[in-house]
């Protein structure tokens, strides 16, 4: 079933920073702290990781960078204090609110998980319009090969930029993506004060449900 596409070359990386990268990835979407420290986390600035993308992918969801947790262990959404595994398990869409447990139940669902921008950064804030702006190019190629029903992207405020929609809203936008309904759905980032679970949960089932994954 299905494969990721973007994959990132540890060629030419340190042999410090490659026994980094396999070291088993540690407990999130709990209390537990990631074996990282920040010099290690560092490291793994500027690195890439695979998309999930599963066959058929029917809900694709969009992130705005990879975080350095993320790098590290390979997992999107990874960072502890992220609420995305916790919301679609509130939504019913998954089986288990911990990322790492929650791979198998996105795949089966048929949801799939990509970024605006590739690169990993410490904070999203750290990209620039002209990335933001082409990472949109990319998402369109990437959702007219793999013909996702619907497409969410998660953080209104990239959204904006990225497709230069100053005056866009969450919620389903008025324009699809390459024959898909695109969505706009709150970041779930713990840096997203607004959110809790219970609303990032609601604003994810929207979509979910337009893709046919829940009644």
């Amino acid at each position: 079933m299905g494969g990721s596409v973007v994959t990132g070359s540890v060629e030419g990386e340190s042999a410090h920073a490659v026994r980094l990268a396999l070291r088993p990835p540690p407990t999130l979407g709990t209390v537990s702290t990631p074996r990282f420290t920040r010099a290690e986390l560092e490291s793994f600035a500027g690195r890439t990781i695979d998309d999930v993308l599963p066959d058929p992918l029917r809900l694709l969801f969009v992130g705005i960078n990879p975080g350095l947790v993320s790098a590290a262990t390979g997992l999107h959404f990874a960072r502890p204090g992220n609420r995305f595994y916790p919301a679609l398990h509130a939504a019913g869409l998954i089986g288990s609110p911990v990322a790492t447990g929650a791979q198998p139940d996105l795949e089966r669902a048929g949801i799939g998980i990509t970024n605006l921008v590739a690169r990993a950064s410490a904070r999203a804030d750290e990209l620039d319009d002209d990335e933001l702006r082409a990472g949109r190019l990319r998402l369109e190629r990437l959702v007219l090969e793999r013909r996702p029903a619907v497409v969410a992207v998660a953080g209104i405020t990239s959204y904006r930029t990225a497709f230069d929609e100053r005056r866009a809203v969450p919620g389903r936008q008025p324009r699809d993506l390459a024959g898909a309904e695109l969505w706009v759905v709150p970041n779930p980032s713990g840096l997203n004060a607004h959110a809790t679970v219970d609303s990032l949960a609601q604003a994810y089932a929207a979509p979910a449900r337009a893709a046919g994954l829940l009644g």
